[in-house]
């Protein structure tokens, strides 16, 4: 398999400096041959400068990494826009390949929810190009069944939407790792400090800033609350901390991916929040699947199939941007070990019987229907 993607630089818009200037890189990762192109790298924020990188790596991702990718049977393209899926579906055509659409978000819908685009002109067009990807494609993958059932709402033939959930490499958390001290006073949490642990993108989807208040709700007890990672709504948390003058909050950059385990296994209660937004109970934020392979209660804000998911995992379910439900529940689980314990215990099995990555790969494979055949995927 050849994996094409862009030079890495999510979330931050920073390309490393071993890949700056590069034009094309080929690497292999974990067995995989890895082909990165140029594209204009630039921050999560912004869409008409997000529109102009994703619109460069489709130029390059066909320019300078078609021919390195060699033949290929399948081309699957994982986008929640456009110009990575016109980049595959030229790919395929050129390489006389089946084209498979997975999709991850749905897009333009998510940004008209939330108030982004408002142009209706703009909004229809996007919406005829999305159906038209659709149609392009030879199978569509959705990770959850909401979504699906959009698709198929919408005149897509249902069978040729197939749903594949999001789930977690299983060997990459261990639900009895002992948390490390210095770990936790990185997080800001003190001795005796119950620690709430927010990690992945900070994005306008999340409502962090109600996660803010929750825990201004909590300020004086023995409750820290850490956040993790970048994204474009960063700034208006940081603004709502310190609006609210809290010093139970901490906020820290994003780390590598492979250090979420180790931060994971520091913390006492983890967080699932995202806005209260119709469509957005059709979304399944891969973070808890992690989150629930560690072992740790979680308390999710969310509504839909990821709450249905939690709640079968034994975990917390509050309705999205309730703050005072939010802190109600973490207080409760701040002050009961014993609880967190049995709630982590439950969600590591429910993620392996349910959610184990590998075997949801094993379903991936059976709806491409080339087991041990070439294939290229890509995504910006």
């Amino acid at each position: 398999m050849t994996v094409l993607t862009g030079m890495p630089n999510h979330p931050t818009g920073l390309v490393p400096p071993a890949y700056r200037g590069a034009i094309r890189r080929r690497e292999r990762r974990d067995g995989y041959r890895v082909i990165r192109t140029w594209l204009y790298a630039t921050p999560n924020q912004g869409v008409a400068r997000k529109t102009a990188g994703q619109l460069s790596f489709m130029i390059s991702s066909v320019l300078l990494g078609g021919r390195s990718c060699g033949p290929a049977d399948t081309v699957v393209v994982s986008s929640p826009t456009f110009f990575s899926i016109g980049a595959a579906w030229l790919l395929a055509k050129q390489k006389r390949a089946k084209l498979v659409v997975e999709v991850r978000d749905l897009w333009p819908a998510i940004f008209v929810e939330l108030g982004v685009l408002t142009n209706r002109r703009l909004i229809r067009l996007l919406e005829r190009l999305e159906l038209a990807a659709y149609a392009a494609a030879d199978r569509v993958v959705v990770v959850s069944d909401g979504f699906r059932a959009n698709l198929i709402d919408r005149g897509v033939p249902a069978g040729k939407v197939h749903t594949i959930r999001n789930g977690v490499a299983l060997d990459r958390f261990d639900p009895g790792a002992a948390a490390d001290p210095g770990v936790r006073g990185r997080l800001g949490a003190r001795a005796g400090d119950c620690l709430v642990l927010y990690v992945g993108t900070h994005g306008i989807s999340h409502g962090l800033s109600g996660v803010a208040d929750a825990a201004a709700e909590l300020a004086g007890q023995p409750v820290h609350f850490a956040f993790v990672g970048e994204g474009a709504d960063k700034p208006r948390l940081q603004r709502r901390v310190t609006e609210l003058g809290l010093d139970n909050v901490t906020l820290l950059p994003g780390v590598p991916h492979d250090e979420v385990p180790t931060l994971l296994a520091a913390a006492d209660i983890c967080l699932v929040p995202l806005r209260d937004v119709p469509l957005f109970s059709t979304f399944i934020p891969s973070k808890m699947f992690e989150y629930l392979a560690a072992g740790k209660a979680v308390v999710g804000a969310v509504a839909g199939e990821a709450a249905e998911i939690l709640r079968d995992a034994g975990a917390v379910v509050v309705p999205p941007e309730d703050s005072a439900a939010l802190a109600d529940a973490i207080r409760g689980l701040a002050g009961d070990p014993a609880r967190r314990r049995v709630m982590g215990g439950h969600g590591r099995s429910h993620v392996e019987r349910c959610f184990d990555r590998a075997a949801l790969a094993r379903q991936y494979r059976r709806i491409l229907g080339l087991p041990g055949r070439r294939c290229c995927g890509g995504g910006g």
